[in-house]
């Protein structure tokens, strides 16, 4: 038996992380080549799997070990260096086989862009497919430093898609943005409201439709929480308003994939990449029994009761 614990999600091995076997697929993309500001998201990925292998397996707030549905932790996908639309195709092309092979997706970034590789892969399975946007920016540009395939850009090109989006913490656009989002009659949450009101989560679930998929830009989270990546806006969610969210979808919806994007490692802190971690754990364990884990959602079950 070898010494060394594996370089996978929680560090699983054998029948836990055989891609075979296993319900969830996590994907590495390491790109970050269209960040604007402070580059280094590429290394995302590898710090969240570092940080998870840090973690428990057991949720204590779901009263189960999520992994026992099979976590399999796939290479990291090289990047392509003609540029961020022939690297979206490629992406695209990895993310569609796992999805045909009927494996629950999940891709770690590495920067936002490649969200909308990823939402392509999964929408064939699902018609009516919307997303849950979890972000401190808009990312609703038509183009962004000569390129409509920045990162900045993601959601403009989800939404010229025909895809159904909801931002949740948004608290940074442009002007061309904000005309865009009234344009459109994009629905918006912005952070602040968040921390107004009692009411924002069954308001973002009801604007949904019935299959979600999940993309959480890290800095949708207050920096106090996540400091660790590239273009941090004060104001942020936190780890309580994010979860019970996702649980509120999970129960009244049906999320069919996810990613996490846009950590950027500021070692020797490691807040942000647990944070990550524990963030794709939780969604893992409520995809895998979302009624259940709801109902436990704010806090441990009790264990031996009925």
């Amino acid at each position: 038996m070898s010494a060394t614990m594996p370089d996978t999600f929680l560090g699983l091995d054998g029948r836990d992380a055989d891609y075979r076997m296993a319900r969830f697929a996590v994907l590495p993309i390491p790109y970050d080549a269209t960040t604007s500001f402070s580059a280094g998201t590429r290394e995302g990925p590898r710090a969240i799997i570092a940080a998870s292998r840090q973690l428990e397996d057991y949720d204590v707030a779901l009263g189960r070990e999520s992994y026992r549905a099979g976590i399999a932790t796939l290479d990291p996908l090289e990047p392509d260096a003609r540029g961020p639309e022939a690297m979206h195709e490629r992406i695209y092309k990895v993310a569609r086989g796992i999805v045909r092979d009927g494996k629950f997706l999940i891709g770690l970034g590495g920067e936002h862009g490649i969200t909308l590789a990823l939402v392509r892969a999964v929408r064939p399975r699902h018609k009516k497919l919307s997303v849950l946007q979890i972000d401190a920016h808009a990312d609703l540009r038509d183009s962004y430093h000569n390129s409509p395939h920045s990162h900045a850009c993601v959601m403009r090109r989800i939404h010229d898609m025909g895809v159904n989006a909801v931002g949740v913490g948004i608290r940074s656009y442009s002007r061309e943005e904000a005309r865009f989002i009234r344009s459109a009659k994009k629905k918006i949450i912005p952070a602040r409201i968040c921390r107004e009101t009692d009411d924002w989560i069954q308001d973002v679930v009801q604007s949904l439709g019935e299959s979600v998929y999940v993309t959480i830009d890290i800095d949708g989270f207050d920096p106090a929480c996540a400091p660790g990546t590239g273009t941090p806006e004060p104001g942020g969610l936190d780890w309580y308003q994010v979860s019970d969210l996702l649980a509120a979808v999970a129960r009244e919806r049906r999320i069919v994939g996810a990613d996490v994007v846009e950590v950027r490692p500021l070692p020797p802190a490691t807040a942000t990449e647990f944070l990550a971690a524990r963030l794709v754990y939780r969604i893992i364990g409520l995809v895998e029994r979302p009624l259940a884990a709801t109902k436990g959602a704010k806090g441990p079950r009790v264990q031996g009761t009925k």
